[in-house]
């Protein structure tokens, strides 16, 4: 999964990155438009791969992963992301969207926006985000009537469709209704499959609050009305974070405790992730390599055979599945056979978090 994140001049964005990936990437301030992007990986703790580790004595123990992008902001006035050019570019390739939020007070750090107004900067993002998509769909419905003209008669039908369905997401996003929650055919949503909208990206808020008061949470109905359904969101003190993010493990958890810090930032973020975007956890056990793979939540058997390799959504023939509770208990995959709780799964198969998969490919 790959988490873009975003926000205003001095929100903090290259501090919650250092504190999520233990990175020293230095802050750029208003002049990110000629910074380059900071990209780190991080591991997706999961106890349960070391349980299995246990049982298989595997080669390699591998964990999911979560790629961090720090994008640039742009170099225009310095109180925006500016969503436009490169930089949409760059949003579209994103999964999902970390969008820090500036809730603390430090007089060392400028305030491109003179006051701490975590509602109004938040709305100013989402804001930013709908006309970015709302200028390519204009641009779109400029564009489309031409084409249909110039289409193939056989073609002209589908050109309709495609501009009917261009149409109907503008009206929407005109009307604040982000590309996620709109109630799109499964015809409409190939189409918008060209134009990668932004709004339909899973957001996750990461409110940057004072050290003194890392738990901050803004009154709900202070919060425009499209932050207040399906995005996620955690708090946490960037810089405090960071510094803890760099020391050994052992020494960070006593000082976490000596400050009355719960869970790192790090968890935070990855918890919410995976609420946000809906993501579950299946893993693959065997002598070679113990591994856990992210995928949708209820995907399809045969399509998370792809995560493994393309070739095995092709080859798919079935999932040999048992829940991660029953193998431990088992001890074996032939015990849990033997039990009757290795069930055989066909290609629609829901996967659900904790599936332990052996899938059967015909190569």
């Amino acid at each position: 999964m790959d988490i873009a994140i975003i926000g205003l001049a001095q929100s903090g964005k290259t501090t919650v990155f250092n504190a999520l990936t233990q990175g020293t990437a230095q802050a750029t301030g208003s002049a990110g438009g000629m910074s380059e992007m900071h990209i780190g990986v991080v591991k997706v703790p999961d106890p349960r791969l070391g349980v299995l580790a246990g049982m298989y004595n595997p080669r390699k123990v591998i964990p999911a992963e979560i790629k961090y992008w720090d994008v640039p902001g742009a170099d225009h006035d310095g109180k925006s992301q500016g969503i436009t050019g490169r930089h949409r570019n760059v949003l579209q390739a994103a999964d999902a969207f970390l969008l820090v939020v500036r809730a603390f007070e430090n007089p060392s750090v400028p305030n491109p926006m003179d006051t701490v107004d975590p509602a109004r900067d938040l709305e100013t993002m989402l804001s930013e985000i709908f006309f970015a998509d709302l200028e390519v769909m204009e641009r779109a419905v400029e564009r489309l009537p031409d084409s249909i003209m110039k289409a193939k008669p056989e073609e002209r039908a589908m050109a309709g469709r495609h501009l009917e369905a261009v149409q109907k997401v503008k009206a929407s996003l005109e009307s604040g209704t982000p590309v996620r929650q709109q109630q799109l055919t499964e015809s409409e949503h190939s189409i918008m499959v060209n134009y990668q909208p932004l709004t339909g990206k899973p957001i996750i808020v990461a409110f940057n609050t004072n050290e003194s008061n890392p738990d901050f949470s803004p009154d709900q109905s202070d919060l425009p009305a499209s932050a207040r359904s399906d995005l996620g969101f955690v708090s946490l003190s960037a810089k405090v974070e960071a510094e803890l993010a760099m020391m050994p493990p052992g020494e960070e958890a006593e000082f976490r405790q000596d400050l009355g810090l719960g869970e790192s930032a790090l968890s935070q973020v990855i918890r919410a992730s995976y609420q946000t975007v809906g993501l579950v956890s299946f893993l693959t056990v065997g002598e070679d390599e113990v591994r856990a793979w992210s995928v949708k939540k209820d995907l399809p058997a045969q399509e998370a055979a792809g995560t493994i390799h393309t070739d095995f959504t092709r080859g798919f023939i079935r999932a040999e599945v048992i829940p991660y509770e029953d193998l431990t208990r088992c001890g074996s995959l032939a015990q849990g056979r033997k039990e009757g709780v290795l069930r055989s799964e066909g290609k629609t198969y829901p996967v659900k978090d904790g599936d332990v998969i052996h899938f059967l490919i015909n190569v």
